[in-house]
């Protein structure tokens, strides 16, 4: 007969090497850098808007008035790099972000004339890249600080670096991702119904959105369960769960053919179902941001809500290591299907004391981008 299994809480021990103080000047080298970073990239984009911004997310900003923003970022990059010069004994982070901030001031700063793009078919998206990176960076660093779950837990944890390539790389893909996520709806034409599309645009926006919300959850939840239960698809969703230290940016953790292949299976029912535009911009709104919540460090309960809607504590338990949690909490929506068929694991008020891999895998990009063959190949001897 076996024991009841024995929960631990979490052990995260202090990390003083890898945290960022006020008055020590880390704080402001590493936001000298990525800031101008961000800054030459805007500049980069509105001299090559073709090429390197998104004709989707072009619609819904409006590129003058964010180059305002641009003039009081880049003049930012340049405070911060004169304090990481003053107070950082790392003289390259100020130094780092003084070169990058003159080379985008040279090619034209925020001055660059803003007129009619030309849209390419493919094109790298630095504006989505831009945008995602400097909001999330504002708001769910800004949550884990104020309301953190794991208080010792460090902004610098172990493999960060590794995780924002991994952000960097999806965000720059995007053109390439909706590509061929349309690509692969138009296989499905023969199961457009014209009366079940006019049906479903007929309903409350709410509605649709719930609707929209079930659907596209249904299809993730089994595809996410086929990536579990299905040994040669294992080592690809692996990459995701070698994550050992859970925050937003943990989240972006993931190998190329499952990002493709997630987003071009949750596209086909929202094909099919045929909503409003405005209910897939809520629904696309929604599910970004519950994608980066369910990743972080966060402390929040959300009361009754966890109940309906897949939430960090839920999803957390989904990344254990732990044996009571191995294969569960596959949804990513709601919490619906998980319950429907036995998959549900969340222990009362508890969190995971454990993430990660069972089998520890390598935390190279190249390493885990080939992880896939390699895993595969040694079954097979």
């Amino acid at each position: 007969m076996n024991e009841p299994y024995q929960y631990r809480d979490r052990d995260v021990a202090p990390d003083p090497r890898r945290a960022l103080r006020f008055g020590e000047g880390r704080i402001s080298g590493y936001s000298a850098v990525f800031l101008s970073a961000m800054c030459l990239l805007a500049v980069l984009a509105y001299l090559f808007p073709s090429y390197l911004t998104t004709t989707e997310l072009r619609q819904v900003y409006d590129a003058s008035e964010l180059q305002k923003l641009l003039k009081y970022a880049m003049y930012s990059s340049i405070f911060l790099s004169v304090v990481s010069l003053v107070l950082y004994r790392k003289k390259w982070f100020g130094i780092t972000g003084l070169v990058l901030i003159a080379i985008a001031f040279a090619l034209g700063g925020y001055t660059i004339h803003v007129g009619p793009v030309e849209p390419k078919p493919l094109s790298l998206g630095v504006d989505w890249l831009i945008l995602t990176f400097l909001g999330s960076v504002l708001i769910f660093t800004s949550l884990e600080k104020l309301f953190p779950r794991h208080r010792e837990q460090v902004i610098l944890r172990p493999e960060w670096r590794l995780d924002l390539y991994y952000f960097c790389f999806n965000h720059l893909a995007i053109s390439a991702i909706l590509l061929l996520a349309n690509y692969h709806t138009t296989h499905f034409h023969w199961a457009v119904s014209p009366d079940v599309q006019a049906a479903v645009q007929s309903l409350p926006l709410l509605v649709q959105v719930g609707l929209i919300i079930l659907a596209a959850d249904f299809v993730l939840y089994w595809e996410h369960r086929l990536y579990h239960e299905v040994r040669p698809l294992w080592p690809i969703h692996a990459v995701h769960h070698s994550v050992e230290n859970l925050d937003w940016l943990a989240g972006s953790r993931g190998h190329f053919l499952q990002v493709f292949s997630e987003r071009a299976m949750v596209m086909v029912p929202l094909y099919l179902l045929g909503p409003d535009k405005a209910a897939l911009d809520i629904y696309v709104t929604f599910a970004a941001l519950q994608a980066v919540l369910i990743h972080c460090n966060v402390n929040f309960s959300f009361g009754p809500l966890r109940y309906v809607l897949v939430m960090p504590q839920f999803h957390h338990w989904h990344h254990s290591s732990e044996k009571p949690a191995i294969d569960t909490n596959y949804a990513a929506h709601t919490v619906i299907f998980d319950w429907l068929f036995g998959t549900y694991h969340v222990p009362d008020e508890r969190w995971p004391a454990e993430y990660g891999t069972t089998k520890k895998l390598p935390t190279t990009v190249w390493g885990q981008l080939l992880y896939p063959l390699t895993a595969n190949l040694k079954k097979a001897e």
